[in-house]
């Protein structure tokens, strides 16, 4: 396998990585008008993902910047045919990450409502642009000869890829809902749990959909076989239809794992779909971009391969000891009762 491929793979896990953590804390987000009773359940919501959402972004400043060193090509290609979408998905990030720390600022309740909202928009806004954005990777998007967007903003919009965000949208809303059954207690957990029984079918029909029409795409559109992009694509299916089954049986730690394998079997499909090229070009299918086309010199990689090797793990080690620590349940009560109960302690 050479450096081109595999940096495409590892590219491929990093996204996935991002959508498998950030998704729950959307999920979370887009709840939080809907779940909770009060303030105080609100603050749990919110603390249930306060200690690791910013470290979850790490994962799309990683994604961002390996695209952009390994294949600067197509992250020029993104941004340049991207650049609106971006530019709202910029917004629709800021005004979520804002939300948690003004939240806290004011005991006002317009003032904390009013950045609730935020959030939940920012976490919806987000997760819709991001469904949208990577479906047009494999759709295709109008390119010239030297691989630059000549196109307009609404080039983006096809039923596809609008299912596209909406899938996502749906995926994460119930990946968040099972992320909460195995973070609360109480009535709030019961509340999520009824939730994820809500969310989950329409979140089956909506994968299976888009999946199945995802390996009908990469059929028609960027010259693929059947095999391999419908092997991710069955097994993302299988695992949201089992997490059907074990929210309806309440076995919430496995029904958030089948969420999360869910998630990365979708991301599976995309890239799988994708390759061998990384930005497929319609209507002049010659323009796509491909691995070999986009990517940077054999020694850039080289050179990126030893500093991925060396720090990667030690990301992984690190955020996997955060989730250990803040690994347990929070009550569902309101945190002005909550007292000592709403703060994570190492090895609670």
């Amino acid at each position: 396998m050479d450096l081109q491929t595999v940096w495409f793979v590892l590219i491929a896990v990093l996204w996935g990585g991002y959508f498998v953590l950030e998704g729950f804390d959307f999920g979370v987000g887009m709840l939080l008008p809907f779940l909770p009773r009060d303030e105080g359940e609100r603050d749990v919501m919110l603390e249930t993902i306060g200690p690791v959402w910013d470290g979850n972004e790490v994962w799309l400043v990683t994604a961002g910047g390996a695209t952009f060193a390994a294949f600067p090509a197509w992250y020029g290609a993104m941004f340049s045919g991207l650049y609106l979408a971006l530019l709202l998905l910029l917004f629709f990030l800021i005004i979520r990450v804002v939300s948690f720390e003004w939240r806290g600022k004011s005991e006002n309740p317009r003032w904390r409502a009013t950045w609730t909202a935020a959030n939940a928009v920012g976490s919806f806004g987000a997760s819709l642009i991001w469904g949208i954005g990577l479906a047009n990777l494999i759709y295709g998007l109008p390119l010239d000869s030297s691989g630059d967007f000549t196109g307009t903003f609404w080039d983006l919009f096809s039923v596809y890829t609008v299912l596209a965000g909406v899938t996502v949208v749906l995926l994460f809303a119930f990946h968040g809902a099972t992320f909460l059954t195995i973070r609360t207690t109480g009535d709030l957990c019961d509340r999520a749990t009824a939730a994820g029984r809500r969310l989950s079918f329409a979140a089956t029909l909506a994968v299976a959909a888009f999946l199945s029409w995802t390996v009908a795409v990469a059929v028609d559109r960027n010259d693929k076989s059947v095999f391999p992009p419908i092997l991710p694509a069955v097994l993302g299916i299988a695992a949201i239809a089992l997490a059907v089954i074990l929210v309806l049986r309440r076995r919430s730690g496995w029904a958030f794992a089948m969420t999360a394998l869910g998630v990365a079997f979708s991301v599976a499909t995309l890239f799988t779909s994708l390759y061998p090229r990384v930005m497929v070009s319609r209507p002049d299918f010659a323009n796509s971009l491909t691995v070999d086309n986009a990517s940077s010199a054999h020694y850039t990689l080289a050179v990126m391969s030893v500093v991925a090797a060396i720090f990667l793990p030690l990301i992984l080690v690190y955020q996997g000891w955060t989730y250990h620590v803040f690994r347990r349940r929070l009550a569902s009560e309101p945190a002005s009762e909550a007292g000592p109960e709403l703060t994570p302690q190492p090895g609670g």
